[in-house]
C-alpha cells in the first residue's frame, strides 16, 4: 500500500538554499563558479523556476558530497506531486487490461 503525500515536496533548490547557500555564508555568485555554472541558473534553480537534470546532480553531488540519485529523486518526487496536481488529463485514461492469450 502506498501513501499519499498530502504535503509538497521540498524542491531541490530549497534544500540547496537552507542546507549548503545560508549556513556555508557561500554567495548564489560563488556558488555557481564552484559548480561551473551561470549565475543565472543558479538562481533558476534555489528560487524553484528550473529543475535539476542529470548533470546538474552530477556536480551538486561532487560539490556537496552527496549523490546524484538524491538531487534526481528529490526533483522526480517534486516534478510528479505537481503533475498530478496541476493537470487531470491523465486521470480520463482508462487501464489496459491484460488478459492471458491461449498458447
Amino acid at each position: 500500500m502506498t501513501r499519499k503525500m498530502t504535503r509538497k515536496p521540498t524542491h531541490p533548490g530549497e534544500l540547496i538554499k537552507k542546507e549548503y547557500i545560508e549556513p556555508l555564508s557561500l554567495t548564489v555568485t560563488a556558488l555557481a563558479e564552484r559548480l561551473g555554472i551561470s549565475r543565472k541558473t543558479l538562481s533558476s534553480i534555489i528560487n524553484e523556476r528550473a529543475g535539476i537534470t542529470p548533470e546538474m546532480a552530477l556536480r551538486l553531488s561532487r560539490a556537496f558530497s552527496t549523490n546524484a540519485e538524491l538531487w534526481l529523486n528529490m526533483q522526480k518526487t517534486y516534478d510528479l506531486w505537481v503533475a498530478e496536481r496541476e493537470s487531470t488529463q491523465w486521470q480520463s485514461i482508462s487501464p489496459i487490461s491484460f488478459v492471458e492469450q491461449p498458447a
